[in-house]
């Protein structure tokens, strides 16, 4: 009589460890897919900011919003590095040093109020100056008095601080262009909610330095979006090889 368990088909019982390995696998594809995915959004979203930054910084500039229309400035990506023209009267007494590091080393970014003629302010970054041209008394020639005009690119106010540090109107210790914290410590009502970075344009005496802004962003993201999914491929490879050996009959993981 033949055995029936030698006829029997044979199943392949399916090992807990392969059941875990699956599920990692699975897992950490999709994590790793999911961040690549996100880096091509940011990529698409740095293109379009960059496209943005570059048609307004060269565009002619335009009159400085009125006072009148500074409530409907809430968010600054509607009008950050918008290229205006603005005149008044440049309140020197009230100027305020923000510290910074250039392409020109360390120093200070000059932050004047300019009084316009209807009253408004609008605080403007006349550009850099360096360490030991701090005090307005070594640079005279570059703080004019009467009427001034203005062309340069709006900015959205700044929080934190460079290095970690905070703003301290107390001892005139200042590390981030904070427009109401400069226009409560300068004594200032009916300040711009942004500020204005100075263009090029040479002041007597050759301070401050203006045309300083910042108009080249990183974009790495495609690199790094090649890089997740290269990743996610490999714990695919991996997954699939671990696999492979799990679920092998016992002589097969043997000789593998």
């Amino acid at each position: 009589m033949t055995d029936p368990s030698t006829t029997a088909p044979h199943t392949r019982r399916v090992r807990p460890a392969a059941i875990v390995v699956l599920l990692l696998t699975i897992v950490l594809t999709g994590f790793l897919l999911a961040l690549g995915t996100w880096q091509v959004q940011r990529l698409f979203w740095k293109l379009d900011l960059i496209e943005r930054v570059e048609a307004r910084a060269h565009a002619a500039p335009v009159d400085a919003p009125a006072a009148r229309e500074w409530p409907a400035l809430a968010d600054p990506a509607h009008y950050e590095y918008r290229r205006v023209k603005l005149s008044g009267t440049l309140l020197n007494d009230k100027e305020v040093q923000v510290y910074t590091v250039s392409d020109l080393g360390p120093g200070y970014w000059v932050m004047t109020p300019l009084r316009r003629d209807d009253g408004s302010n609008i605080i403007v970054n006349r550009g850099f100056v360096p360490s030991d041209k701090r005090d307005p008394s070594s640079r005279r020639e570059g703080e004019p008095s009467g009427q001034v005009e203005i062309v340069g690119l709006m900015r959205a106010s700044e929080t934190g601080g460079l290095f970690l540090r905070t703003n301290d109107p107390a001892n005139r210790r200042w590390y981030s262009r904070n427009i109401p914290q400069i226009s409560q410590a300068s004594g200032l009502s009916g300040v711009a909610p942004f500020y204005v970075d100075a263009d090029a344009t040479p002041n007597p005496g050759g301070l401050p330095v203006g045309g300083k802004t910042m108009l080249t962003f990183p974009n790495n993201h495609l690199s790094y979006a090649i890089t997740w999914y290269i990743l996610a491929a490999m714990v695919i490879a991996a997954g699939w090889y671990v696999l492979r050996n799990l679920n092998a009959p016992k002589s097969k993981r043997e000789e593998d």
